[in-house]
């Protein structure tokens, strides 16, 4: 990859042919590919589109334990319920908006740890427990 920012376009693409290093996408790049996703496709296909390209970006990284199926959705369903309260104004806007969203315990609280750690919210999407004040 070039040492410079990446359009979203080259981003996703890059994401989904596995040649973005594994390096390059933290968390932070996680929450950008969901918003793109999300804004792209409606929330129903992001969770398709995004869960099936995270697994072959891992796969292609030999990181196939990675993804975690509870977070991914849990975090589609953030970015789009932001997205309908805030509206979309470009990914630049919708970061400096949401800056819990870059917060590595932005789940916590809508789920506790134990949730999270459990064999079963990485294989499949688990509600919330937590009661949301």
């Amino acid at each position: 990859m070039p040492d410079r920012i990446l359009d979203d376009e080259e981003f996703l693409e890059a994401l989904r042919t596995g040649a973005l290093p594994l390096s390059d996408f933290d968390h932070r790049a996680h929450v950008r590919a969901g918003y793109l996703y999300v804004t792209r496709h409606g929330l129903g296909l992001a969770i398709e589109r995004f869960g099936k390209d995270l697994r072959a970006f891992a796969a292609v990284h030999d990181k196939n334990g990675l993804y975690h199926e509870t977070i991914t959705v849990a975090f589609l369903v953030l970015i789009n319920e932001r997205i309908a309260l805030g509206g979309d104004r470009g990914w630049a806007a919708f970061a400096a908006a949401n800056p819990d969203l870059f917060q590595k315990n932005s789940l916590a609280p809508f789920y506790a740890a134990e949730e999270l750690a459990s064999a079963e919210a990485r294989r499949v999407f688990k509600l919330p427990r937590r009661q949301v004040a």
